[in-house]
């Protein structure tokens, strides 16, 4: 599946992501779902390293005006929401029926984001970082990264089914307090993660660590984007969060034509 983005900030570090009116967050959704998009993964808050901290109200008044606007233009497409905090799920899940939570920490930066999924029944995406967004790129530091990220699933894991959240997608946080080298050695060896039975999504999109290795930027990183998303794939990913959703589409086609099931 493509989960294609969405962001309703002014700050995101792919400046063509970012919606700010009406007219461009209609306008980026009929492009995402005339692309082939499954789900429109709408983020209020930019967690991009070092992106500057924002007030829930602030939050919650961008996710409020992308979701009216979509759920009055394009009622039946399924919604994520990409937030940390607890509260802003619980509201959103209330008033919008939003069909995810993307959480970026993993419940680590709001206790109580695992009852809020839990009360609501609702599908959760559980990302591995550390720290904020305005720390991470400094814990970077791990005894074995793979082994590491495993524990943090697995204990995640257990907290969650133990609250009745079983529809759970793994996500181990391309870019979020990760090196260079470190993303790699995730990318290679991203199919240890279907130890967990669980959907493994994987947001390359356009990364830094696609950028860096090319020298160049997120502008101009599409082609490495499309050849991150087909090994991701070969790992195992199930969904690709995406800022173009058109080539992530063709190459999960030539992927399942080579793969098929």
């Amino acid at each position: 599946m493509v989960m294609g983005i969405l962001n309703v900030t002014p700050d995101s570090f792919y400046g063509k992501s970012r919606t700010n009116t009406e007219l461009e967050i209609i306008s980026r959704v009929a492009q995402i779902l005339e692309e082939g998009g499954d789900i429109i993964d709408i983020g209020g808050y930019s967690t991009r390293p070092t992106s500057a901290k924002i007030s829930e109200k602030e939050e919650t008044d961008r996710l409020f005006l992308a979701l009216n606007c979509i759920k009055k233009h394009f009622p039946k497409v399924p919604l994520s929401v990409d937030t940390f905090r607890a509260s802003i799920a619980d509201i959103v899940i209330q008033e919008f029926e939003v069909d995810i939570i993307n959480d970026i920490s993993g419940g680590t930066l709001d206790d109580r984001m695992f009852e809020v999924v839990a009360k609501h029944n609702t599908p959760y995406v559980l990302m591995h970082t550390r720290g904020t967004p305005q720390t991470m790129q400094t814990l970077t530091e791990y005894d074995d990264i793979l082994e590491d990220i495993m524990r943090f699933f697995a204990e995640r894991i257990n907290r969650l089914t133990s609250l009745g959240v079983n529809d759970i997608i793994l996500d181990p946080g391309f870019g979020f307090a990760k090196t260079v080298e470190q993303n790699y050695e995730l990318l290679r060896k991203l199919s240890r993660f279907q130890l967990f039975g669980r959907p493994i999504l994987a947001g390359l999109s356009r990364k830094s660590m696609l950028s860096t290795v090319l020298n160049t930027d997120a502008e101009h990183s599409l082609t490495a984007t499309i050849g991150a998303n087909m090994l991701a794939l070969t790992g195992g990913a199930s969904i690709l969060r995406v800022h173009d959703v058109k080539e992530a589409v063709e190459t999960i086609t030539i992927y399942k034509h080579c793969y098929p099931e």
